[in-house]
This record gives C-alpha cells, structure tokens and sequence, in this order.
C-alpha cells in the first residue's frame, strides 16, 4: 500500500506478512475542501448490532413507571444511564408468532425472525430470514465481512438465519474472532496458522504504521495511535486468556483462548465487537450474551445457583432479587460496549451516532416461559433517523415485529415486512 500526504484511500490498511489492519476513518481519507459527507469515503455507514439475552427479565425491574423523555431509569437498566440520549426503551410488544411449546429449544430462533421454526419459509422466500441478515443484503456488501455472528453462551444459539433453512455459526473463541478480524488467509485454519507463525499482529506492520503516522496530521495520528493500541490492549488480553491457569483446574475443558473470568470474557467479545465497526471490517453483527437453559453461575456476583434453574422463580423475592442482579450486571458489560463506541468519532459524529443496536430478549417472564411483553432497548441514533431519550410503551399486544421493520425502515432498508409486522412505529 502506498501512502500519500494529501489523500488516502478509504479502504486503506496497515499489510504485514500475515496481517491485515483495517484503518479507521480519517481526515486524510476525506479530500481537501470537500465536506466529509459529499465524498464517498464520508458517506455515512449504517450499522447493526443484535445482542440477546436468555430467560428475558424481571420487567418491573426493567421497564420505567413513567414514559415519554422524563422518567426515572429502571433498575436494570441503570448502568445505560450515562448514555440516555441515545436510549429508546420499548415497552409493550409481544412476539405472538414466534410463541412455541418448547420455548427454550426454538425461542432464540424467533426473536429476529418473528416465525415459528417449523413455519420457516411456508409464507413467502424470506419467512425465517433474521432481521440482521435482512440488513446485510443492503449494507454487508460494503465490507470485508457481511457480519459478525458471536456468542459468551456455554453452547451455540442460533440468532442470525442467512435463509429459511441457513443459520450461522457462532464463534466463541475471543482469539478466533480475532484472527478473523485481523489475520490473513482463506480459512480459519490457516489464519491460526499464519498468526501462530508470525506472532504479533501488529509487530508484523510495525514499520508500515510508522511511515503511515509521519504522514498524517496532528488530529489523524492521534486517531490511529488510539486506535493501534487498542487493537495491542486486545492482543495482549487474547493471548493472555489462551495461556494455561492452574488457578481454574475446575474447568479443564475450556477452549484456549477464552477467558476464565466472565467479565474479561464479556469485555474481550464487546471490545472485538466495537473494533470490528470501527475500522468498518463488518455492519452487521449478531451477539447471544448466553443462551436459554444456561446453567452458567454467577460466582462473581455472588451467586451460586445456575442460571437456568434460578430463572425458574416462581415469585420467590430472593430468586427475584437475584435475577434482577444477573439483568444489570448484563447490561453493565453490555454498557462497556455502548461506552467504546460513543467515544470513536467518525467523520462528523460518532460509531453510536451511525449505529442501531437492539438489547433484548425473546423472553419475559422467566417463570411462564411466555414472550410477553418483551425486554427491548434501543441504542444508536441510526444517523440522526432515531430520536433517542425515552420510553415508549404500546398497548398490549402490539408486535415485535413492527420494531424490527422500523429499525430497518430508519436505515432506509426497503424490507416490507418482518414475520408478523404490519407497519413501522412512529414514535421511535
């Protein structure tokens, strides 16, 4: 690649034997006197982020009392707090359609579709197409990965379905996520190869970065050293996590790469998440905090008792209080996320201000198994084209899937329907 002081090129990156770094936008990528919106290195991306959560949540913990711009936050949500600006909480809907018998077995399957498994495909070709990959036919083609399918789940959910009989893999292994993201080859297994060969990314393009910085103006080298340390911190955690601990005897059996402690583990996924958008490597991704019937515990938070058999409550308050916990500590990492992502600028805004991101689950009442009214918050101003700064909460049986088209809908997606969705809500 060669670099030139007035000018470069958007698609830019940073090649080593092995290594490929994807630069995130600057202003040498805009050219002079042109407003960064008019070129095509500034036409404004739209991104997606789907991340669910199992066994739904305590909704009177989740859902403000009050509604409009001026209410109080709910206990679950606090740790979004410092980002209500950028918030939407959506209270009211119901995913009627995707309702099952056996709701752990398929409700992951519904929440992005909104149709039963068994009834993918029947009404029309795109009956079962998830919502995110709804969105990758209009902006995946635009980066080097249409999306992103991730997963912290002891298991593999399967949110993200390409067509009626496809779904998508996840990938769990932090190390692997990042090798897809920044290793060189034509599969995964020779990206572990070449990165296993070659050592540290970065190292790898080391001289590149420096010819590259001596180029740039003040406010671009700021930019990218910024952003190369944030991809060193990343490296340096991943590669620290694949190393044996004698401390954790207890579990054998986890895969190398994958963090023992479960907050390093939430934090490594988000931080991978919030570089893929970045540096634009992908628009779409798809992220299963865990997965229903977990049998995870919370140890860290002092709670013993396995996800899945805890969220089983039966009105018990200490059960209650305890899954109350579990909701805001997922929202406090996932917040993580939302903090990363408002602090890289881009152009003439922020990665948030350019993103829609829906935080949620398929389920609500834990206990009942039943999906209403659903969990759902909205974070991202999708360009400008989401207000932001408010609770809506619809009348009893309003659709789930009319929040999926308008969050399509708002990122000018020419998607008719999702499932059951009738038409878009204005009000978001």
């Amino acid at each position: 690649m060669f670099i030139f002081k007035k000018h470069i090129a958007r698609r830019a990156a940073l090649k080593g034997i092995g290594a490929t770094i994807t630069l995130p936008l600057l202003e040498a990528m805009i050219p002079a006197s042109t407003a960064w919106a008019q070129t095509p290195a500034g036409k404004t991306p739209k991104r997606f982020a789907f991340v669910g959560f199992p066994h739904g949540a305590i909704m009177d913990s989740w859902s403000p009392k009050e509604t409009g711009t001026d209410y109080t936050m709910s206990p679950i949500l606090k740790p979004l707090e410092p980002f209500r600006k950028h918030l939407t909480i959506v209270s009211g809907l119901r995913n009627k359609p995707a309702e099952t018998p056996e709701p752990h077995a398929y409700i992951e399957q519904g929440w992005l579709t909104c149709v039963k498994p068994w009834d993918f495909g029947k009404a029309d070709p795109n009956s079962g197409v998830s919502c995110d990959q709804m969105a990758v036919r209009y902006v995946g083609q635009d980066t080097r990965l249409p999306s992103l399918e991730l997963t912290a789940a002891q298991g593999s959910a399967r949110l993200a379905w390409r067509t009626p009989t496809q779904s998508l893999p996840q990938e769990g292994n932090p190390r692997a996520v990042f090798q897809k993201l920044f290793g060189q080859g034509d599969t995964d297994q020779e990206r572990a190869q070449i990165l296993a060969e070659t050592g540290s990314i970065l190292d790898r393009v080391k001289g590149q970065a420096q010819r590259l910085q001596a180029s740039l103006g003040v406010h671009d080298r700021i930019v990218v050293s910024d952003y190369l340390d944030s991809v060193r911190e990343i490296e340096r955690r991943v590669q620290m996590a694949s190393k044996p601990d004698d401390r954790a005897l207890s579990i054998p059996d986890a895969p190398i790469g994958t963090p023992n402690d479960i907050t390093e583990y939430f934090k490594l996924m988000f931080d991978l998440m919030a570089l893929a958008f970045q540096a634009d490597i992908t628009r779409v991704i798809t992220f299963s905090m865990d997965r229903e019937a977990s049998m995870r515990t919370y140890t860290n938070l002092g709670i013993a008792e396995g996800f899945h058999p805890l969220s089983h409550h039966g009105n018990n308050p200490q059960k209650m209080d305890k899954l109350v916990q579990i909701q805001k500590y997922h929202a406090e990492v996932f917040a993580g996320f939302i903090k990363k992502i408002e602090a890289a600028k881009e152009g003439d805004g922020t990665v948030l201000d350019h993103s829609t991101i829906l935080f949620g689950s398929d389920m609500s009442n834990s206990d009942r198994h039943n999906n209403d009214p659903l969990p759902s918050a909205i974070l991202g101003h999708a360009n400008g084209k989401i207000k932001g700064g408010q609770h809506l909460k619809y009348p009893q049986d309003s659709r789930h899937g009319d929040l999926l088209l308008t969050l399509l809908q708002r990122n000018e997606i020419p998607v008719k329907s999702i499932g059951d969705s009738t038409d878009g809500l204005s009000e978001v």
